[in-house]
């Protein structure tokens, strides 16, 4: 009796044993995987936070320092004007030893900087110096650089630069031009549905007219562009003579002074030559008036003639003395 009681006493304490072992083992395993899944997580999110880093290491834009570095090459160049539409325009005049010489590197800098020539006219002034003016257009970017070189030709005399602001022009047209192919549109969308023939005719000739506004708004808009794009310059090229060049300065000389009497001298005698070719049809008729006078008018006037002698015993008696002037002497 007494040994079959010793084990049913025994059995709680077995069964408390073993719930607080399998207590032990949970708490273990869910310890274990925590611990596992927390360090997966940081493993994870380490992997993830590197990846980035990287990339941005790659791209040249990671940290603050290398912000501030691309801010400062940034600063080192102008700023350009995006959305801003200038024409520039400008007049050179350079006196040159060589016009064509000039010329052509005024073309060759053109063309290198991927303009035109545009209009060229070359003439001889009095002295016999060649002078060119030529119209040159080339792109907004190079036209300073430009600029430059073709005043280094030579002796500048004169430099004229202007620009004009056409941005709200340009945008001003481009809302027109968008609103005008939406009323187009809208016009075709009518006659695609007009029935009756007055409305097909009332609706073309609202089309053609709209059309016409719309290619004249399509050609204001070409030339905007092309002036906005290309700059214009125009450069007058002028020769002088080696010893006229040498002495632009200089006080003028002898043969100077000879030259200027002697081009006196001859419009002097310019005008005399311009006088008398303005009073010789007055002399002729004159001298045709005295001729006619004395040759043929004067002849035929009645003349005074003396009276005759009276005839006495004693002889003719002597003409009566003239009367004499109160002031004359005897």
């Amino acid at each position: 009796m007494h040994v079959s009681g010793t084990p049913r006493r025994l059995r709680p304490v077995h069964a408390l044993a073993t719930v607080l072992l399998a207590a032990a083992l949970a708490v273990a395993g869910c310890s274990g995987s925590s611990t596992g899944a927390s360090d997966s997580d940081s493993g994870d999110d380490g992997a993830k936070a590197a990846a980035p880093a990287e990339q941005r290491d790659k791209n040249g834009a990671s940290g603050p320092g290398n912000s501030r570095s691309s801010g400062g090459t940034n600063a080192k160049k102008p700023p350009k004007l995006t959305g801003v539409h200038i024409i520039r325009t400008a007049q050179l005049s350079v006196r040159v030893k060589d016009v064509p010489d000039a010329l052509d590197k005024a073309r060759t800098a053109t063309e290198t900087a991927g303009g035109y020539v545009g209009n060229e006219t070359t003439d001889r002034d009095g002295k016999g110096h060649q002078r060119t003016r030529v119209t040159l257009r080339v792109p907004q970017e190079s036209y300073e650089e430009v600029l430059d070189e073709l005043s280094g030709a030579g002796k500048l005399l004169a430099r004229n630069e202007s620009a004009k602001d056409v941005t709200d022009q340009v945008v001003d047209v481009e809302s027109r031009i968008r609103s005008q192919r939406a009323s187009v549109a809208r016009v075709r969308e009518l006659m695609d549905r007009a029935t009756k023939l007055s409305d097909v005719v009332t609706l073309e000739g609202e089309l053609s007219g709209r059309q016409a506004e719309l290619e004249a708004l399509l050609a204001q808009q070409a030339s905007l562009e092309d002036r906005t794009s290309l700059a214009t310059i125009t450069v007058r090229l002028s020769e002088t003579s080696g010893a006229a060049a040498g002495r632009d300065d200089d006080d003028p000389g002898f043969l100077d002074a000879l030259s200027g009497g002697w081009n006196a001298f001859v419009n002097v005698l310019k005008w005399i030559a311009m006088v008398l070719a303005a009073v010789l049809p007055f002399a002729a008729v004159t001298a045709l008036l005295v001729f006619l006078w004395l040759r043929l008018v004067r002849p035929r006037l009645p003349r005074h003639r003396e009276p005759a002698p009276i005839p006495t015993a004693l002889g003719p008696l002597p003409a009566h003395p003239k009367a004499k002037d109160p002031g004359e002497q005897d």
